[in-house]
């Protein structure tokens, strides 16, 4: 029972916190990218950050986004999620270089104890040929997780049992070198959406 209400609550915190992130989101007039955020420009979400990526060197954000990049908080074990929103992801990415446009995709563990450098390496490989898997240690990866509003929290009992999921946000942020944050996609946004958004974005840079 009480785990129950254990995971209840963790749901009314993910869905409280996104509430929160949307209503603090507002649209200026004097903002070049108003027109490609349907009403919806960026909060204060994203910042410096130093993980560690496939081959184990340590990469901080300015060397990571380098062009317009799509950035997700996932794990590899994830059973469902984090899969389909990053193959979604691919998609997007996929349909934006037919209409000449460079993104890069990358995927931030939160479960920095079974997603080793190689782990996430492999995992962002096999979904798309310039997808970036970063990890790092447990307090690189809570830093970047804060810097960018991301929930996330393993299950209780994860130390003993290595099949453990990990309760987390699903949203996708889009960052300009120059700009920082500027949107975000949820989880149930299409490759077809996410692709035309980041468009008007990237035709406005």
């Amino acid at each position: 029972m009480i785990r129950i209400y254990a995971i209840a609550a963790a749901g009314f915190l993910l869905t409280l916190l996104a509430g929160i992130w949307i209503w603090t989101l507002y649209a200026r007039p004097d903002n070049v990218f108003a027109t490609c955020t349907a009403g919806q420009v960026a909060g204060d979400i994203g910042g410096p950050f130093e993980l560690v990526d496939a081959s184990g060197a340590t990469v901080t954000d300015q060397q990571v986004i380098t062009e317009p990049t799509l950035i997700y908080f996932g794990y590899t074990f994830c059973p469902d999620v984090c899969p389909l929103d990053m193959s979604r992801t691919a998609d997007a990415v996929d349909l934006l270089e037919e209409r000449g446009m460079s993104v890069t995709p990358v995927f931030i563990t939160v479960d920095p104890k079974r997603d080793t450098p190689e782990v996430v390496g492999d995992f962002a490989g096999n979904l798309h040929d310039k997808m970036i898997g970063l990890t790092g240690s447990p307090e690189q990866v809570k830093a970047a997780s804060t810097a960018y509003k991301t929930y996330f929290k393993s299950h209780e009992g994860a130390g003993d049992d290595p099949y453990y999921l990990v309760d987390h946000s699903t949203f996708t942020y889009l960052m300009l070198p120059e700009h920082g944050f500027v949107d975000f996609f949820r989880h149930e946004t299409s490759a077809e959406e996410m692709a035309e958004r980041v468009a008007c974005f990237v035709d406005k840079v």
